[in-house]
């Protein structure tokens, strides 16, 4: 029975993918029919035309959107829906940086202690939604809506107002120590030139923990039995409010280390003060619906969504908007959600093509 739900997923997320590139290469056409072949393919193929320093990129965009999809997923996993992973990831991220900035004087462990803040805010972010809908009941949805932009507004704030955070000439974070930057682990010298470092190891490390978490401890499965029905669990004897705290809390968790692993990845990239939602967040929706919020799938997913991203890229060279891969993106997400529905229909087909062919056996048996 596993296995075919399995084989379901895979074949809707497969789907939603197809819907997604053949949406894609319409727009193409119709923006330029002689170029559309190319585009297309350079879709497909762009971020190989670079050698190891393309893939490398792709595991480089990959990373944070690999983490925030575990965010999303692990929820899901549990019964919750945690459309807060933006707001999680800038607390993630702002704690990152503060300590990337301001405790230089660690040294060696510097980009150690630097991540563990983020996971730490990530995770007291994240517990927000959890304690409101443990004890009252409020849907995750709408306090985890909220949260988003008290994040972003809080930390917006926090950084404008302090002179040893803030840039005013660019607007945006300083810069934080050499130390903070998170460690090539080696991956500079398989995949030259590109800016991916040891952050897509420990996406891959989380992905490894909450695949045994989730279904080979006792405590994975408290977690989605309280997310699913709180009541029953309650009667097998769980303590379900505290479940559910800490399923939004590990959730929260993974977001502030996506966020750390953007930030703290030596690309340049700051913390910009604007009125906008990290998108990596939101795209971690998308990776975890595609993903089916499996772990595994959700590592693979983020890898694919990266590929295409940096692939779009090269579009520029074609006289194409970038814009594009946007749209592809979001085909992809709806078709993925509406892959639920594909996977249900295809089923409840099965369902009843096996209780139809075992009431066939069944007359058989009283014929005779």
């Amino acid at each position: 029975m596993k296995k075919k739900r399995d084989s379901i997923g895979f074949l809707s997320s497969l789907f939603a993918i197809v819907v997604g590139l053949l949406v894609g290469l319409v727009i193409l056409l119709i923006s330029n029919p002689s170029q559309a072949a190319a585009g297309f393919i350079t879709i497909l193929t762009g971020p190989l035309t670079h050698g190891s320093k393309g893939v490398g990129q792709v595991f480089y965009y990959a990373t944070p959107i690999i983490l925030t999809g575990l965010s999303v997923g692990f929820a899901f996993k549990t019964g919750l829906f945690n459309i807060g992973a933006p707001g999680q990831f800038i607390v993630g991220a702002f704690a990152a940086v503060v300590v990337g900035i301001k405790c230089g004087f660690l040294g060696g462990i510097h980009w150690l202690v630097a991540l563990l803040a983020a996971m730490i805010a990530g995770a007291l972010w994240g517990a927000i939604p959890g304690l409101v809908k443990a004890y009252f009941n409020v849907n995750e949805v709408i306090a985890c809506i909220m949260t988003n932009y008290i994040g972003m507004y809080m930390v917006n704030y926090l950084i404008s107002t302090n002179k040893s955070l803030y840039d005013k000439i660019y607007n945006y974070s300083k810069n934080v120590a050499g130390t903070a930057n998170i460690p090539k682990m080696g991956l500079d010298v398989i995949f030259e030139g590109s800016s991916v470092n040891g952050g897509f190891f420990i996406a891959v490390a989380a992905a490894a923990v909450i695949f045994i978490l989730l279904e080979k401890t006792t405590f994975g499965y408290e977690l989605k039995a309280a997310g699913f029905n709180k009541d029953a669990s309650r009667y097998a004897g769980m303590n379900e409010k505290r479940n559910i705290i800490l399923s939004m809390a590990i959730a929260g968790a993974l977001s502030g280390i996506a966020g750390a692993l953007l930030y703290l990845a030596g690309s340049g990239k700051h913390i910009e003060i604007a009125d906008v939602l990290a998108g990596e967040g939101f795209t971690g929706i998308s990776v975890a619906l595609l993903g089916l919020s499996n772990p595994v799938g959700v590592l693979l997913a983020g890898i694919f969504i990266a590929y295409i991203t940096a692939g779009g890229f090269y579009l520029q060279l074609l006289n194409f908007s970038t814009e594009i891969i946007d749209v592809i993106i979001a085909v992809i997400i709806y078709f993925s959600a509406f892959s639920l529905f594909v996977r249900v229909f295809i089923s409840g087909l099965r369902r009843k093509r096996e209780e139809h062919a075992a009431g066939g056996k069944g007359e058989g048996g009283k014929k005779e």
